[in-house]
């Protein structure tokens, strides 16, 4: 046994001073990198000198490193030291290294089970070497298969660690590992992590250790709209590193380019702009800005590819090659006896845009030689100059080769659409001072207008227009695009007027001998109402050769009364941008579109509630009203409501009704059909909410709308925002979603309205009461949900702040403040006050024999008022409030978690009270019922507000204060027992205790007074009445708690 005995001393000596000399190691690498490669030379050394194997230096090793797992803190010293391990670990897997010695594997098992420990910088600093360690082990290392599935499990059970460091670092060292063929589920759970994530850092680093699949690719797309910007610049870095310009669709490519040129962030800007340059256009397309637009499906996505251009112009990576010209175009294939050659859609779109671009930077430069003097001027001026040249050397020479080029693209058919109209607009560009060029440019203009519309024949020889069938050319930028030339030829003041008219006329007379057949009335109101949309002022039209009378008696009004949709519609856009100009809308004009609105297809009903929209906000409704005779109400009669129009049989001469009572009967019919395919966002409902949202925003310009209505108005936005029907409209959720964030933080008065459509919306979306439907239990189950999410919604935006300097004083003065301010404040009827006061009254007016819609209507509404807040300097509003807590409290007896909470409330509210034991005056709370418009009649308990109800708090004395009430009190006990009741005496004598409460209570309670006088010691008893009635409350303040 000595032997024995003797070889293990020695043993655990060598593995002390093998600890001791790698200590010391690790500490010289704490003070520099510098000494790392020596130290590791050093360090292998004494690996290979160790007596007892690798078994000994191993743990010397991991007593050593033992002490850099307890540091709370990271410092730059650990760090170094951390480094300094990981490195060495995976140093000595090396062959070269005789790294079959199992050393590796051994400090791997190390790290594991460090990594499982419960202290939290010991498994932070475990996945940091295990980390280090793998993203430096060189491929060629000999571990083995089963320690990396060791490894790999447990730096699965990391990702999902409460801290997001060790988070972010087993997700970096599974990133290796997610590369191979089979990953073992590591990219599934990155994915089902990223999703859930809350941490932006830890997004970040796993967006970085995706590899490129189609798995990962929607992930990392789906990254560049994450809420942080450096995850968002994360994915772009990625999409670039990894992801080739092949390997994405054309819709992919077009949404990060979109969202990433627009980001409101620079470094995404310049990431997303590194990736278009250097590997898109360099890497994939040679340079060629040409073949990258052809990536990109310009003719569907134009504005993604005029984005691309600007940016790279705006970076000085495109230039005009020398030669390159549009009028090679012209003189191209000369010897074939043709001299035109077609411009593809991506190059017409590249030279419109690097013309307009030279066109700017002339100007510019103009500009700046003009506001300076001397040499500096003389620069700009030269460079101006270098840019109006290499403009006009681009440009065609003549009008002539101008006009035949785009004459020629235009011929071609259908498929050179689009890259017409970007020549088209070359055509401002021009010099069309000679009048030569104006007249030849004027006879290009013309047959521009007296162009046929495209038209398809289908199988039974019916002829059907292609396009939208209002603009001209049936596309409304080729129809901008014709007049913005129009007016660039015809620039005098009432020319453009002259000549579009005069082609007007000359299409309108087959339509006014009635020979003209729907596609003749579809263009001849395409290029009217490209006159009226582009004229600037009434006047102007009428010198024409059409005045604009006849132009509506003539041509519009029976248009409008054609069989054809599509003529009906074209027709009714011109009756809105006639009524646009008129100073006074037409009376028969406004007859005609409620008519459509009334009567006609679901199409032409949408055109013309657009139409009377437009007017509506342009004019105001009571100028329309008043152009078919309607009185305007009297201003001391404020109307509440809108009138019940029904339109399936409202009569078509019934000329009483305002354009408002129409228009918002059109929420309440339910057969309204439209078309979701492609953009057709033309459907009423869509056009309703659109327009009513805008009225409301711009409320001071409506002054004739009573702010009732508008109350009335956002109830039933509301209400449509949390319907089922709005799935389907995905426009209408996207413009209310905009509205109802803007809308509270835009003034005062829009949150009063918000305050008063709060309870009109529960009425009419809470199922099984005020004569609302019911149902299934699961349709009345989801029904409770959108209501009581429709009711959560608007409290936030009540409490969302203002963006005008209207929210100047209540920044100064923050909610339930309770500084000691003496300002006593009389605007609770804008302000939570009054909405929880509204919730309250509404709760107390419920049936007294509740169903289970009126018991869960009247819970919903109590765990919204305890969401409110109240300030301080609303004195009434609090005392009002509460006094009216216990019918709170009854109303959710059975719930005891929300009675907690009322309880809490109560208790914020007695504190903000500046004189809790005073009385709110009767008259004063019918003011405030008045002030909110409510319903009186309704008593508080003592006309005074009440504290938490008895159910609801307890102020029962612990146990010993029953046992000193039966037992001589001593000065001491009196003492103890003053200052035990008289807190809750001031606060709960004048409590209402709800019948449901003192029914269930006071028997129990009556028997407690009982007991307490019959075993109290003479002295207790001959105290004064006040401390009676307080152990009375107390008593039954306790009992009441046991009962519950």
């Amino acid at each position: 046994m000595a032997p024995a005995a003797a070889v293990a001393g020695a043993g655990a000596g060598d593995t002390a001073r093998l600890t001791r000399e790698v200590a010391r190691v690790l500490d010289e690498c704490r003070a520099s990198v510098a000494v790392h490669q020596r130290k590791l030379r050093e360090l292998a050394a004494l690996r290979a000198s160790s007596s007892g194997g690798g078994g000994r230096f191993l743990t010397a090793f991991s007593v050593a490193v033992t002490p850099l797992f307890d540091l709370a803190r990271r410092t730059a010293g650990s760090e170094r030291a951390a480094r300094f391990v990981a490195g060495f670990a995976s140093a000595s897997a090396s062959p070269a290294d005789g790294g079959g010695d199992g050393f590796l594997e051994g400090f791997l098992r190390f790290l594991i089970t460090a990594s499982e420990a419960a202290h939290r910088p010991a498994r932070l600093r475990a996945c940091e070497i295990i980390f280090e360690i793998i993203m430096r082990l060189p491929d060629d290392a000999d571990v083995s298969d089963e320690i990396w599935d060791e490894v790999i499990d447990g730096m699965k059970v990391r990702v999902q660690d409460k801290i997001p460091a060790i988070r972010s670092f087993a997700v970096r060292a599974l990133a290796r590992f997610a590369t191979d063929g089979d990953d073992g589920g590591i990219i599934d759970l990155f994915l089902e992590t990223l999703d859930n994530e809350q941490n932006a850092e830890v997004r970040r680093t796993i967006v970085l250790s995706l590899p490129p699949s189609n798995a990962t690719l929607e992930s990392v797309i789906g990254s560049t709209l994450d809420v942080s910007e450096s995850v968002r610049r994360a994915a772009y870095s990625v999409l670039s590193a990894k992801f080739p310009l092949q390997s994405l669709s054309i819709k992919q490519r077009t949404t990060l380019l979109h969202r990433g040129l627009s980001d409101r962030s620079a470094s995404v800007n310049n990431e997303c702009l590194k990736m278009l340059k250097d590997e898109w256009l360099v890497k994939y397309c040679g340079g060629d800005i040409i073949a990258l637009l052809r990536f990109l499906d310009v003719e569907t996505y134009e504005a993604v590819g005029e984005s691309v251009m600007a940016v790279l112009l705006k970076d000085d990576a495109l230039r005009v090659q020398d030669g390159q010209s549009i009028r090679q175009y012209c003189t191209a294939n000369a010897e074939q006896g043709s001299n035109i050659q077609l411009m593809d859609a991506e190059v017409a779109l590249y030279w419109k845009i690097m013309c307009k671009h030279l066109q700017a930077e002339a100007q510019a430069k103009g500009s700046e030689a003009a506001t300076t003097t001397g040499a500096e001027a003389a620069v700009y001026a030269s460079e101006a100059s270098d840019k109006n040249d290499l403009l006009d050397n681009i440009l065609p020479s003549t009008i002539t080769d101008y006009v035949n080029l785009v004459k020629a693209h235009l011929s071609a058919g259908p498929n050179y659409q689009f890259a017409s109209r970007q020549l088209l607009l070359l055509g401002e560009m021009l010099e069309l001072s000679d009048t030569v060029n104006r007249k030849i440019a004027s006879s290009f203009l013309h047959e521009l207008l007296v162009r046929p519309l495209e038209h398809e024949v289908d199988d039974d020889g019916n002829q059907i227009a292609i396009g939208d069938g209002v603009s001209v050319g049936g596309d409304k930028e080729w129809a901008k695009a014709v007049a913005e030339l129009a007016k660039k030829v015809h620039s005098s003041v009432g020319e453009f007027e002259m000549v579009v008219s005069a082609v007007v006329e000359e299409l309108a007379r087959p339509c006014r001998e009635r020979t003209a057949d729907f596609m003749q009335w579809m263009h001849c109101l395409a290029v009217t109402g490209l006159l009226l949309e582009n004229t600037s002022t009434l006047r102007n039209l009428q010198v024409t050769i059409v005045e604009p009378s006849e132009l509506l008696h003539s041509l519009l009004l029976p248009a409008a009364k054609q069989n054809h949709v599509d003529v009906q519609r074209a027709a009714l856009r011109c009756l809105c941008l006639l009524g646009l100009l008129e100073n006074r809308p037409n009376a028969e004009l406004v007859k005609q579109l409620r008519l459509s609105f009334i009567n006609g297809p679901d199409l032409v009903s949408a055109m013309a509630c657009k139409a009377l929209i437009d007017l509506v906000t342009w004019h105001g409704p009571q100028e329309i009203d008043r152009a078919i005779g309607i009185e305007l109400p009297d201003p001391s009669h404020e109307k509440s409501q809108f009138t019940r129009v029904d339109l399936s049989d409202m009569n078509s001469d019934d000329l009483n009704i305002g354009v408002l009572d129409i228009l918002f009967a059109g929420f309440h019919k339910d057969d309204w059909e439209f078309s979701l395919e492609g953009d057709n966002h033309d459907n009423v409902p869509t056009i309703l909410g659109e327009g009513f949202a805008k009225i409301l925003l711009l409320r001071e310009n409506f002054p004739s709308i009573p702010s009732v209505l508008h109350t009335v108005i956002l109830s039933q936005l509301t209400r449509l925002y949390f319907s089922e029907e709005i799935k389907e409209l995905e426009r209408l959720k996207q413009c209310l979603s905009v509205f109802f964030q803007h809308y509270p933080a835009l003034s005062e008065k829009h949150k009063s309205s918000i305050f008063s459509a709060f309870i009109p919306v529960m009425k009419a979306m809470w199922p099984g009461i005020y004569g609302n439907a019911g149902g299934s239990p699961h349709v009345i189950s989801k029904r409770r949900k959108l209501a009581v999410q429709a009711s959560r919604f608007m409290v936030q935006m009540v409490q969302t702040p203002l963006f005008s300097t209207e929210s100047t004083d209540q920044a100064s003065k923050s909610p339930e403040s309770t500084s000691g301010s003496a300002d006593v404040s009389n605007n609770f009827d804008i302000g939570e006050e009054g909405l929880a006061i509204r919730i309250a009254v509404e709760v107390a007016t419920c049936p007294d024999k509740k169903t289970p819609a009126w018991k869960a209507y009247a819970l919903a509404l109590c765990k919204v008022v305890v969401l409110l807040r109240f300030r301080q300097s609303e004195q009434k509003a609090i005392k009002c409030m509460r006094g009216l807590v216990n019918s709170l409290a009854a109303s959710v007896a059975s719930d005891k978690e929300l009675g907690k909470e009322l309880t809490q409330m109560a208790a914020r509210l007695r504190s903000l009270d500046a004189s809790p034991d005073d009385d709110l005056p009767q008259d004063e709370v019918e003011a405030i019922f008045k002030k909110l418009g409510l319903d009186g009649g309704i008593k508080l308990s003592t006309n005074q507000a009440a504290t938490p109800t008895p159910a609801a708090r307890s102020v029962r004395p612990p146990a010993p204060s029953r046992r000193r009430a039966r037992r001589a009190p001593s000065s001491s006990d009196e003492s103890d027992a003053d200052g035990e009741v008289n807190l809750p005496a001031a606060s709960v004598s004048r409590v209402l205790a709800t019948p449901s409460m003192t029914a269930a209570r006071c028997q129990r309670a009556s028997k407690t007074v009982a007991l307490s006088k019959m075993s109290a010691k003479p002295a207790a008893v001959s105290s004064d009445e006040s401390d009676d009635q307080s152990d009375v409350t107390d008593d039954e303040d306790s009992s009441g708690e046991e009962s519950s």
